[in-house]
C-alpha cells in the first residue's frame, strides 16, 4: 500500500467519523422531539440502505483489500483535492445542522414546533446538508483510490437525492405554504447563485 493511498484512506475515515460526531447531538435532540408528520416509506429506507453501502461498506471492503482488483495508484494531487473537499463538506455539514437545530431529522419528518429556517447557511441554500454530502462523496472519490469504492457514494447519494428532493420540497410546501414558496424563489437548491 502506497503512502498516498494510506493517507487518503485515513483522511476519509477521519472525515467520516467527524461527520458522525457532528450529527450526534442533533440526533439526540431530534429523537426527543415528537414527530407530527412522517413521510418515511419503503423507498426512503431502501435509498438510505444504499447510502450505507456507498459510504461505509464498499470503502470498508476496499480498506480490507477485498476490492484490490479495482484499485489504482493514488496521487498527491488527488489526496490534496479530496482533503480540501472533505474540510469544506464538514464545515457545511456542521453549519447546516447548527442552523437547523431542533428542526433536523434524518428522514422526511415534520417535528413538533417545526419552523421554517431561512437564516444562516439556509439564507443561501435550501439544501446545504445535501451540498455537504455531495462534497463528501466527491472527496471520497479523490481519497479512495478504487474504481468501485471511490465513486460509490456519488452514485448512491445521487439516487437518494433524486428520490427525496421533490418529496421533501412538497412536504415543506404543504407545511409552510406561501412562506416556503417565497423562500424557494430567493434561494438555490445546492450551489449558491447557480442551482
Amino acid at each position: 500500500m502506497t503512502s498516498q493511498l494510506r493517507i487518503g484512506n485515513i483522511i476519509f475515515v477521519v472525515g467520516f467519523v467527524a461527520s458522525i460526531v457532528i450529527r450526534i447531538p442533533y440526533d439526540k435532540v431530534s429523537q426527543k422531539t415528537p414527530i407530527n408528520e412522517s413521510r418515511k416509506d419503503v423507498l426512503e429506507k431502501i435509498v438510505l440502505s444504499f447510502m450505507v453501502v456507498g459510504l461505509l461498506i464498499l470503502p470498508g471492503l476496499s480498506f480490507a483489500g477485498l476490492l484490490s482488483f479495482a484499485g489504482y495508484r493514488a496521487t498527491p494531487g488527488a489526496c490534496t483535492v479530496g482533503t480540501s473537499l472533505m474540510a469544506v463538506s464538514l464545515w457545511v455539514f456542521h453549519r447546516s445542522h447548527a442552523d437547523l437545530g431542533r428542526n433536523w431529522s434524518v428522514s422526511l419528518e415534520i417535528r413538533e414546533g417545526h419552523s421554517l429556517v431561512t437564516g444562516g447557511i439556509y439564507r443561501y441554500l435550501r439544501h446545504p446538508m445535501y451540498t455537504s454530502i455531495y462534497l463528501m462523496a466527491i472527496a471520497q472519490a479523490f481519497l479512495i483510490s478504487n474504481w468501485l469504492a471511490g465513486p460509490a457514494a456519488i452514485i448512491t447519494f445521487t439516487l437518494m437525492f433524486l428520490s427525496r428532493l421533490g418529496r421533501e420540497e412538497r412536504m415543506m410546501l404543504d407545511r409552510f405554504g406561501p412562506a416556503y414558496e417565497a423562500y424557494r424563489r430567493t434561494t438555490k437548491r445546492l450551489v449558491p447563485w447557480v442551482w
